[in-house]
């Protein structure tokens, strides 16, 4: 088969007065295909015509197809049940060329952007061992798409309280924001809509009017619209996570953060860059921050439940008993969870992790159910003891550390050893015991006794009287 320029070579020859002989000696064919080209008239190359053993089954495939929903090999054991006994690498062939189940293909764009001028927005789950257990995680990032200077971070869930977050933190890591964000089309950040229509919900807007920024979403399935924050994604499950343990959430989050700053300090081939000196470019052109930047936080609404506990995304906060069963409104912040009754603030805890009925209970908190204001409250042995003995006060104090809680049983004797003897004996013995650490009050009672003797009854002579 004769090329396009040899053809186009025959045909000039021709016209230029040349013989079929002369032509065919100059361009290196034979007569009979100079004679051909000549015939045809055309320098196109005629397409190569085969037979093809399933083009008159053509209608049937397309039939099978759509039965088949695509399966091409349910398509190969339907035509054999029919007698059209073929490989099946020819039925797949035969497919491809006449276009039987395939996508038009889209050609990839280049997309240049001058220094601030756009960064690009996504999560992805991740499967993470954090702790020694396989996680499901949702690792979130953001790019600057002029330098390539990337921010990721982890999180349990992906709401839009974690979005707030988390480009709260990567714009403030990133010095300032650029013109606009550019965004999937994921019902976290839109309210309604997709693509040019999309709908950014109230919450995301205001952000982005803080740090004075637009929010578009490309189309549905233009993944290629946001390719400089996609490709990071496989780059870090493939790289990152290798070879490296994770203690707990906060531990990888660190670590993250580390590697990010590595690699943004990393020469880039496919750019002949390195982002963090072309970050000194854009850096300039950013969006400034905000003078001041609030604590990203959310607001709920919740009674205290007769345990004077609070619940919040099934864990539990402790508050005063005297909040019980009223209204109370929590502020929950990225590490901290802030319980206020109007405008007081009356608990503040660290945040538990979502959804892992975990109990935080303040030390002001822990004793202020009846059973416990039970056990810590004197006994009245020890009351009278202390009002009518204040010697035996450093005694009582001692038992009662000794034995933990209210040491009943001890006061309870040492009550009676008062109740049987002197008061001024009894706290002279004791004091005397206290200072060799003596405790044990049945000793204590024959001390006492031995004080006693001769004193306050007549003991027996030698001589029987």
């Amino acid at each position: 088969m004769l090329d396009l320029e040899t053809r186009q070579t025959i045909l000039r020859l021709n016209r230029e007065g040349h013989g079929k002989r002369t032509i065919a000696r100059a361009v290196g064919v034979t007569r009979n295909s100079v004679r051909k080209v000549l015939a045809d008239g055309s320098p196109e190359v005629p397409p190569l015509v085969r037979p093809q053993r399933l083009q008159a089954h053509l209608e049937r495939l397309r039939k099978l197809h759509v039965e088949c929903d695509g399966n091409l090999i349910r398509v190969h054991e339907k035509l054999n049940d029919d007698g059209i006994e073929i490989p099946y690498s020819v039925l797949t062939a035969f497919c491809r060329r006449s276009g039987i189940g395939l996508k038009p293909k889209k050609p990839a764009g280049r997309y240049h952007f001058l220094p601030g001028e756009e960064m690009q927005h996504d999560t992805s789950p991740h499967r993470v061992k954090v702790g020694g257990v396989m996680r499901t995680l949702q690792c979130a990032s953001l790019v600057l798409c002029f330098c390539r200077m990337i921010y990721a971070q982890v999180f349990v869930r992906w709401s839009r309280f974690e979005c707030r977050i988390f480009l709260s933190e990567a714009i403030e890591a990133h010095g300032g924001a650029a013109a606009r964000m550019m965004v999937d089309n994921s019902s976290v950040i839109l309210a309604g809509g997709s693509g040019k229509s999309a709908i950014i919900a109230p919450a995301m807007n205001a952000l982005a009017k803080r740090f004075n920024f637009t929010i578009e979403a490309h189309a549905v399935g233009d993944a290629n619209r946001s390719a400089r924050v996609e490709r990071p994604f496989h780059y870090i499950e493939n790289n990152f996570y290798k070879g490296r343990s994770f203690a707990d959430l906060a531990d990888l989050n660190t670590q993250l953060r580390a590697w990010c700053d590595k690699v943004n300090h990393r020469y880039k081939k496919h750019i002949r860059a390195v982002p963090s000196e072309l970050y000194i470019t854009e850096q300039p052109v950013l969006q400034p921050l905000p003078l001041y930047i609030p604590e990203v936080y959310d607001l709920f609404e919740r009674r205290v439940d007769v345990e004077a506990r609070v619940t919040l995304h099934t864990n539990r906060y402790s508050v005063s008993a005297d909040l019980i069963d009223r209204k109370v409104e929590i502020r929950e912040t990225k590490d901290r969870v802030r319980i206020f009754d109007g405008h007081k603030l009356v608990a503040d805890h660290k945040r538990s992790e979502y959804g892992t009925a975990k109990r935080s209970v303040l030390p002001e908190h822990k004793y202020q159910r009846g059973r416990n204001q039970h056990r810590q409250r004197p006994t009245p042995e020890e009351q009278l003891l202390r009002r009518a003995a204040p010697g035996l006060g450093a005694l009582l104090d001692a038992l009662k550390k000794r034995h933990g809680g209210r040491a009943v049983r001890s006061i309870s004797r040492l009550h009676r050893i008062w109740m049987d003897y002197p008061t001024d004996i009894v706290e002279l013995c004791v004091q005397r015991a206290l200072e060799y650490g003596l405790l044990d009050l049945e000793r204590i009672e024959k001390m006492i006794l031995k004080q006693l003797a001769g004193q306050y009854f007549r003991l027996p002579t030698d001589d029987g009287a």
